[in-house]
């Protein structure tokens, strides 16, 4: 399987601030997660998309667009690339281990979109998931891997790792590689994951909600933090805020002065962000995570695990399987079906 990379290539210096970047799992994921091209491909594979043909036909990304994403994919280890015909050379994609081992991520950020954001029809969620171990209907629940108990953000005490570190960057507004329209991560089916992307896929965003994670709550502290200029700061708080994710709340009269808490919808966003750690820390970090977590109940260093609401026993990609209620592509929106579906083409490799 193609190396996946640990850390992303240094930015050359523009107009920029000086700030310090922590070494961050969650943030080596997201990296992957938020380019809006490669995460339509990736969903795409977990719906059992294999060929070129099949990505093309849902989604509908320009030639060039779809090849550069696929070989990206690739070269990341994600995706595999396996010949199906000897005559004309022609290649399918499956997932590999390490795309496999997204399955979790991608069921908490669904979960989160369907509680939150919209994501359910008349309190049906476009997706309903079959645990085929147990059986049941369920819902993706974030657990402690050592006791198996529900974990949440006042649940956890945080050390450095051995990956532990950080190091003088030079922050930069980035140009997004993101389609300007955020709609465009749902194309070809509604998706509760891309909902939740669309709030916490923005790199500045996640920065701050990371820093608040680590207890940070005035503005000047995410300026000191992060290096972020003035305006770019104040924007994604106030879309945080609009998002519902966070809320203000005055601590000084004369002058008046604000910090930033997270609202309920923002501490149930916690549990996505420890489940993408967790696969950073496996795939992106060398063996070397940056922080390790404690769960205060049982105190038990752990990490973030994904399981059945109904047996809580591991989902995975292999024993999951759905049931989607969506309107076709290129059907009319009120012609939703109802319809089984394979597993997330998630054959053993």
């Amino acid at each position: 399987m193609a190396a996946i990379l640990t850390q992303a290539p240094a930015s050359p210096p523009a107009r920029s601030f000086p700030g310090i970047s922590r070494f961050c799992s969650v943030g080596r994921t997201l990296e992957i997660l938020s380019d809006a091209w490669s995460f339509m491909v990736l969903r795409e594979a977990f719906f059992g998309a294999r060929r070129y043909e099949q990505f093309q036909a849902v989604l509908g990304l320009p030639r060039t667009t779809l090849a550069k994403r696929l070989n990206h994919l690739t070269e990341l280890g994600l995706l595999q690339r396996i010949a199906y015909s000897s005559g004309a050379l022609r290649f399918e994609y499956r997932m590999s281990q390490a795309g496999l081992d997204l399955f979790p991520t991608m069921m908490v950020l669904l979960a989160f979109g369907d509680a939150w954001l919209g994501g359910s029809d008349k309190g049906r969620p476009p997706l309903q998931l079959i645990h085929k171990e147990c059986g049941h209907a369920c819902s993706p629940v974030v657990a402690c891997s050592a006791c198996n108990g529900s974990v949440d953000l006042h649940d956890v005490q945080y050390r450095s790792g051995p990956g532990a570190g950080s190091s003088a960057e030079v922050a930069e507004r980035k140009r997004s590689r993101r389609a300007s329209d955020p709609g465009v991560l749902e194309r070809g089916r509604p998706c509760s994951v891309a909902r939740t992307l669309q709030i916490i896929g923005d790199r500045w965003s996640f920065l701050v909600l990371r820093e608040m994670y680590f207890g940070v709550r005035r503005f000047d502290e995410f300026q000191t933090n992060l290096g972020i200029a003035s305006n770019i700061l104040t924007d994604r708080l106030q879309r945080l805020a609009g998002h519902g994710i966070v809320e203000r709340h005055a601590y000084q009269v004369r002058p008046e002065r604000f910090e930033y808490r997270f609202t309920p919808k923002g501490m149930d966003l916690y549990g996505s962000m420890i489940v993408m750690m967790r696969w950073g820390d496996k795939w992106l970090s060398a063996g070397r995570p940056p922080l390790l977590l404690r769960h205060r109940p049982c105190q038990h260093d752990f990490h973030a695990q994904v399981v059945c609401s109904h047996c809580r026993q591991p989902l995975d990609a292999h024993n999951v399987t759905y049931f989607t209620r969506y309107a076709l592509p290129g059907a009319a929106a009120t012609h939703a079906v109802e319809r089984p579906v394979s597993d997330f083409g998630a054959e053993e490799n």
